[in-house]
C-alpha cells in the first residue's frame, strides 16, 4: 500500500512511519471482520399475562429466550422478534459492527494524529 504522503520519495519523520504502519494494521483488522449488523441485538426472557402459567410460579420459568433486533430507519425506532438460531448469528454481526466503529473511530485519531505532527504540532 503506498504512503498516503504527498511526495513518497520523501523522508518522513518516525511519528508518522508509526502512523502508517499503525493505519495499516488496522485496515488489516477490517480484512477479517465478518458481516455488520447495525443496531443492538438482545436476548430477552418474558411473562405472559395469564395467571396460573409457569412464568409466575416461584421460582419463575420465564417464556424464551427471544432475541430482538432494534435500529433506527429514517429516524424511527424499528423493532424485529427473531428466531433463536437467526438471533444469535445477528448478535455476532452486531459485535462486528461494534468492532467496525471501534476501529473507523481510531482510524479517524490516527488522520488527526498525522495532520496535527504535519503542521508541526
Amino acid at each position: 500500500m503506498p504512503t498516503s504522503t504527498p511526495n513518497s520519495d520523501a523522508v518522513l519523520p518516525a511519528s508518522l512511519l508509526n502512523l502508517e504502519r499503525r493505519h495499516r494494521a488496522l485496515l488489516a483488522e477490517i480484512q477479517d471482520i465478518g458481516l455488520v449488523l447495525r443496531g443492538s441485538v438482545a436476548k430477552r426472557s418474558t411473562r405472559c399475562g395469564r395467571p396460573e402459567c409457569r412464568c409466575k410460579a416461584s421460582p419463575p420459568q420465564l417464556h424464551g429466550p427471544y432475541y430482538i433486533w432494534t435500529r433506527k430507519v429514517t429516524g424511527k425506532t424499528v423493532t424485529l422478534q427473531l428466531p433463536p438460531t437467526l438471533g444469535a448469528l445477528c448478535q455476532g454481526w452486531n459485535r462486528n459492527m461494534h468492532r467496525l466503529d471501534h476501529i473507523v473511530r481510531e482510524l479517524q485519531d490516527i488522520g488527526l494524529q498525522a495532520a496535527n505532527a504535519v503542521r508541526g504540532r
